[in-house]
């Protein structure tokens, strides 16, 4: 039976297909130039049958098709945009016109509660109020300090952990730690409540498999094969029903909280730590947004873990690109201690007043981003209207994917630029670059316009952070007969094939 019912669905999805694919608005006949495609699935079939990145087909079609073209991926129409000015253009210049998302798939819209985050809502009110409260509440100057000893306390709880790996194996591993630590900062941030590293990596183990669950499939591209992919669905939900039982009793805790008004209270095997009104989700209690009111629990779910898992891959894939630079690199390494011990000593706690003053640990910052931007795409922009770009037609269906990556890569703007050279921020072609991309897209590894990441600032100080302190702790060498490889893989972030590991010696007796 299911298999009749399975060959009644192909039919179906055959007819639907050849309709949507001779049914064509006359507008898109100026769509930009693109690789031609096959009958129904455009270039869909032709990707996947080269087993390779996306990101290396899109460097190869940039070569014949120019800063602006188009690929025909089953029923959605993609719209690649890589040269900086007409990235520059849609985001910034006419940032309005672009700032909306594209339609989302079943599983995507099982874990956005129908596109109720910052990242997946639609352009206009409810995307504007929740972004106005993650802004007021999250990254305004006195939450940021209000939240000092919740980074101080997860980077204290890092440097042990390392120390006792380097002891136990002979090196430490980067990556896996940095996830870590970035986890326990957010979950804090969001929950106010400092817990256990059991329960720590149970949430980032369900929120990693969320990010995964997430990415692209077939039905993404085919809408019309969903049907068939109904176990991707129920798995789906699934794994939601974990995130909810994950988090919602942090939200429940949480809130009896603060309706006690504060106080010591425990949570799970933890503790309340930070106070009424300090951590994210307090901000979301009393919230009403356009179109849907009072937050349930589901919205509250969906938006903490927004922050986690925004965060905690982009964030702790940079330091351990930066460390990468800075084992391969011992040079840059001393120079950057040099720097720190300048500052605040050998044992002086860096703090966020600190890495302000530490220009050259901006600098490989900086660098990192340049370098190893944490993905080669921002997420996907849609316009919120038919318009144009580079002199070519782009539906409001279509997705507009740029290509940010190629950017930061462009010896037109750069020199040298697959040199990992910080100097280049202090003295040289990246003095005046901004990193937000208002003045001009040399490097945008947090998105430009009006869909820029609104955690870039949190982000890029947790970074700073953690480098300063791992490097004021500790030289760090490359394992020998093991030096580090730069090869990369692609997860949700661009992260490195084989994680680093590396030789650590303490710096001081203290």
């Amino acid at each position: 039976m299911d298999h009749l019912i399975n060959v009644v669905i192909l039919i179906l999805v055959f007819f639907s297909l050849l309709f949507l694919q001779l049914w064509r608005p006359l507008s898109r006949k100026n769509l930009p130039p693109g690789p031609p495609g096959w009958p129904l699935f455009g270039n869909l079939i032709q990707v996947i049958l080269q087993r390779r990145p996306f990101v290396f087909i899109i460097r190869d079609l940039r070569k014949k098709y120019g800063p602006i073209f188009t690929m025909q991926m089953g029923q959605r129409t993609l719209i690649i945009v890589t040269s900086s000015d007409l990235i520059h253009e849609a985001t910034v210049q006419r940032g309005a016109d672009f700032a909306s998302r594209p339609a989302d798939s079943p599983i995507r819209l099982i874990f956005s509660s129908g596109k109720c985050t910052i990242n997946s809502a639609e352009y206009g009110p409810l995307w504007r109020a929740l972004r106005r409260n993650f802004v007021t509440e999250l990254i305004n100057p006195t939450r940021v300090r209000q939240c000092d000893w919740i980074r101080n306390w997860a980077i204290e709880n890092q440097l042990e952990r390392l120390k006792k790996e380097a002891t136990e194996n002979g090196f430490a591993e980067v990556l896996s730690n940095c996830r870590l630590t970035m986890c326990s900062i957010l979950i804090c941030i969001c929950f106010g409540a400092r817990i256990s590293e059991d329960l720590i990596k149970d949430i980032e183990s369900v929120l990693k498999g969320v990010i995964l669950m997430s990415t692209p499939k077939l039905p993404d591209f085919l809408p019309v094969l969903t049907p068939l992919f109904r176990r991707h669905v129920r798995e789906a939900r699934e794994l939601r029903k974990r995130q909810m039982e994950c988090l919602v009793p942090l939200i429940r805790e949480r809130k009896a909280f603060v309706e006690r008004g504060g106080g010591d209270h425990a949570v799970n095997d933890g503790k309340m730590a930070s106070p009424v009104g300090a951590a994210y989700v307090d901000s979301l209690f009393e919230l009403e947004v356009p179109g849907r009111g009072r937050l349930g629990e589901e919205e509250l779910v969906t938006l903490c873990s927004e922050v986690i898992n925004g965060g905690t891959d982009t964030s702790a894939t940079a330091v351990e690109w930066a460390m990468f630079h800075l084992v391969t690199d011992q040079e840059i390494q001393e120079k950057l201690y040099d720097e720190i011990v300048e500052v605040v000593g050998e044992n002086g706690v860096v703090t966020e007043n600190d890495v302000e003053k530490m220009g050259y640990l901006g600098a490989v910052v900086k660098e990192t981003f340049r370098r190893h931007p944490p993905t080669h795409f921002v997420l996907s922009h849609a316009a919120v209207k038919e318009t144009e770009l580079g002199g070519y037609t782009i539906p409001a269906d279509a997705n507009v994917e740029f290509y940010t990556a190629w950017v930061a890569e462009d010896p037109g703007l750069w020199n040298d630029p697959g040199e990992f050279r910080p100097e280049r921020f202090l003295e040289r072609d990246g003095v005046e670059v901004d990193v937000t991309g208002t003045r001009a897209v040399k490097m945008v590894p947090f998105g430009s316009g009006r869909r820029i990441c609104p955690g870039m600032s949190l982000g890029t100080l947790h970074v700073n952070l953690l480098v300063a302190r791992m490097v004021q702790a500790f030289k760090w060498l490359p394992v020998p007969d093991a030096p580090p490889d730069p090869t990369e893989t692609f997860a949700f972030t661009v992260v490195m094939k084989n994680p680093l590991k590396a030789l650590i010696l303490p710096r001081s007796s203290s």
